[in-house]
This record gives C-alpha cells, structure tokens and sequence, in this order.
C-alpha cells in the first residue's frame, strides 16, 4: 500500500471550522475515488493530521491532482501557516504515534 501521512497547522482556531468543511468534502472524495483503502484523521488546536491509504502511488496522485483535494490546495495558504507530508510503502497504518514520528521525514510548506 501508498501511505500518505499529512500534517496541517492552521492559522488561527476560527479556520478550523473552514479545515472540517474541506476535509468533509476531501474525505466523501477520498471514499469514492479508484485505488482508495482508508483514511483516519485526528488534531487538536493548530495541528491536525491525515493518513490515508491507497493502492499505489498512481492512485493517490490521481486523488490529489482532483475535486475537493484539489481545490483545497488552491487555498491552503488561506487556512495554514505550514502543511507536511510524507508518503511511503508499507503493508499497515501507523499509529498516530509513528505518523507524527514519520513526519520528520516529510515534505513541509511554510505560508
């Protein structure tokens, strides 16, 4: 499997309500789209973190280059100050100890 794990640290609490819309829509996306197998989410305060998981790389680039995802990354800079991740093979989801553990191998975006 293509484990994609996330990390969003919002600009400020009042965009956490914007933050859910989207992940809402991303997530009904997500669940609908060709190569899908999970996805689980979690955050509190300013840092929220994603791991999805999908059948191969094609798909997930698929997922993320479309539709609400899409149209997220358009306005990140709107909703947060830094976005991370980092993608890898594995056969099993992290817990959310080793995601946030990975993420130092990650990718970051600073706005």
């Amino acid at each position: 499997m293509t484990i994609t794990i996330t990390s969003i640290r919002i600009r400020s609490l009042w965009t956490f309500f914007r933050l859910s819309w989207m992940g809402l829509k991303i997530s009904i996306q997500a669940k609908n789209s060709p190569g899908f197998i999970k996805m689980k989410n979690t955050g509190f305060g300013y840092m929220h973190y994603t791991v999805t998981a999908w059948k191969d790389v094609e798909s997930m680039k698929e997922f993320m280059k479309s539709g609400a995802h899409a149209a997220a990354m358009k306005i990140s800079a709107e909703i947060a100050t830094q976005i991370g991740n980092y993608t890898y093979q594995s056969d099993v989801l992290p817990s959310w100890k080793e995601a946030k553990e990975l993420m130092n191998k990650g990718t970051f975006h600073n706005f």
